[in-house]
Parts: C-alpha cells; structure tokens; sequence
C-alpha cells in the first residue's frame, strides 16, 4: 500500500523526496501489485476538483483498489484509543490509523515517510522507508 506522502511527492515532483518514491514506487511495483485504500483517495482527492483527474493520475491498471476491511476499523479505533491515553491531542481518528489498521489486519506492506506513528502503533506492518 502506497501512503499519500509518497504519491503526492510524485505527483507534486518534490524537489526533496520526488527521486526517492519514484524510484521505490517503480521497485515496489516489480515485486507485486501497488495500491490505495479509500482514505488514501481521499487524502489525494484534495488536490483535484473532478474524481476524472485523480483517477487519471492513479489508472487501475497501475493502482489496485483495496477496499477498507471492518476488522481494521476496530484495530484503527483501538489504536487511536491508546494515542488519546498517551496524551495524542487529535479528536477523531487519523487517515494514518486507517491506514496502518488495514495493512495489518491484511498483512500488507506500506510506503511512507511517515514513520512513527506506523512504528508505534502498526509494529508488525512491514514499511519501506527512506
């Protein structure tokens, strides 16, 4: 699963981090299928005005579409839970435990720069980072 970070330094040919996630989309993507969940198309759709646009940047036939499962819900719930008791100042659950929820209860890899939270709440997701 590709984290938003990654396909908006793409997108947004980032001077810092462009070479690094094409690089690693394109190795990423020789070893097996890549991929978005529903909150990382939302997270992308803020930088487009037509549904048209973003899908034309993410084709299905380079991005698979991985529905959200329900048991990550519960697992991105209970994570968050344990943020807030740790003092996490945020009121509602970030993309980030969605994210990291589904590729655990589904056993996928995530690409990211945001490393972190996946580390202290996801530490069996598999990440690659720079």
């Amino acid at each position: 699963m590709i984290d938003t970070n990654v396909i908006v330094d793409v997108l947004s040919r980032d001077p810092a981090w462009f070479e690094w996630s094409v690089e690693t989309l394109e190795r990423c993507a020789d070893e097996g299928p890549i991929g978005i969940n529903p909150i990382i198309y939302a997270e992308l759709a803020v930088g487009f005005k037509r549904v048209e646009e973003l899908d034309a940047a993410l084709p299905s036939a380079d991005w698979s579409r991985w529905a959200l499962p329900w048991e990550a819900g519960f697992l991105a719930g209970r994570c968050f839970e344990h943020y807030r008791r740790g003092g996490g100042a945020r009121t509602s659950p970030l993309p980030d435990f969605y994210i990291g929820a589904h590729a655990a209860v589904e056993g996928l890899t995530v690409v990211t720069r945001d490393v972190a939270r996946f580390r202290t709440y996801f530490p069996g997701v598999q990440l690659v980072v720079p």
